[in-house]
């Protein structure tokens, strides 16, 4: 029967919410979009009802354009935000290229927002007046900067999760297919340990690891020499079964009890014997496709 363990582990009790299972299917650009939107629109409707009420005179139309035109250079720090994340990533890189970019930004927006105000009080630069204005937008424009950071660092992280999370939903998959696989009960390597040889059936071995000439194989904490290449090993397996984990190593899939997502993308399998093994990203992308899964 196939080991459910690892799709709750990875499920969690938000599966029990359709809600939550379709947010998570959505693509993050599109959620992203949508909060955006959604953000700009109540923003301008609670601007342009603040503005009415302290100026009564002020019609619908003017104080809900004054309130666009004061918010509008925010989307375009959104859209910014989020490209310079997608070119630098969710780490170190993204975040100082926004925080570089941050001492410009902020005091152009503020500046430009200064402008739109004096347009619409109808009021000259007499007297520094724009300067004022301008300084008193500062503390607003480098919040809103911080908050639209944190939004994009954020769906970048939501969104690489997720990814995360889709390769190990298909290795979940495989494994479950692995342990079903009808296998071979009487093919038996002959392994050197020490001075002895034992016979050992090839579905109870956890992995192998090349040595040179020879193959180490290990099974149930205990380990032995083939005299045989790893390549020459990998062609006599079950490609359902054993698959290549690294460039120096087959793995037994269906005697891998646990995995966990590594924080640079790789995976840690914990085998049947407690064992440990990791394999990096770019060979977790070549299990997935052997076994005819592409990486999300």
């Amino acid at each position: 029967m196939p080991d459910r363990r690892l799709d709750r582990d990875i499920a969690g009790p938000q599966a029990s919410f359709p809600f939550v299972r379709r947010l998570r299917r959505a693509p993050v650009g599109a959620v992203i979009g949508l909060f955006t939107a959604y953000s700009y629109v109540a923003t301008v409707l609670s601007v342009g009802w603040y503005l009415r009420r302290g100026s009564p005179d002020l019609s619908v139309a003017t104080s809900l354009t004054w309130a666009a035109l004061s918010y509008a250079p925010w989307l375009v720090v959104a859209g910014l935000t989020w490209v310079v994340i997608r070119r630098f990533g969710a780490g170190w890189g993204a975040t100082g290229v926004l925080a570089v970019a941050m001492l410009v930004v902020v005091p152009l927006i503020a500046a430009l927002n200064a402008r739109t105000d004096m347009g619409f009080l109808n009021r000259t630069d007499a007297g520094g007046d724009w300067v004022a204005r301008m300084i008193d937008r500062l503390p607003v424009a480098i919040l809103l900067y911080t908050a639209v950071v944190a939004v994009g660092l954020a769906a970048a992280y939501w969104r690489s999760a997720r990814e995360a999370r889709d390769c190990i939903d298909t290795l979940t998959t495989a494994l479950s297919e692995a342990r079903t696989v009808e296998q071979d009960q009487t093919q038996r390597l002959l392994i050197s340990t020490g001075r002895t040889r034992t016979s050992v059936a090839v579905g109870d071995i956890e992995w192998f690891a090349s040595a040179g000439n020879y193959v180490v194989a290990n099974w149930d904490g205990k380990e032995g020499l083939i005299r045989e290449t790893l390549h020459g090993m990998e062609a006599r397996l079950d490609p359902r079964v054993f698959t290549r984990s690294h460039r120096s190593s087959l793995i037994n899939l269906a005697r891998v009890s646990q995995v966990q997502p590594l924080s640079d993308g790789s995976w840690r399998l914990t085998m049947n014997s407690g064992a440990e093994l990791v394999i990096s990203r770019t060979y977790r992308d070549a299990v997935l496709e052997k076994l005819g899964r592409p990486a999300p």
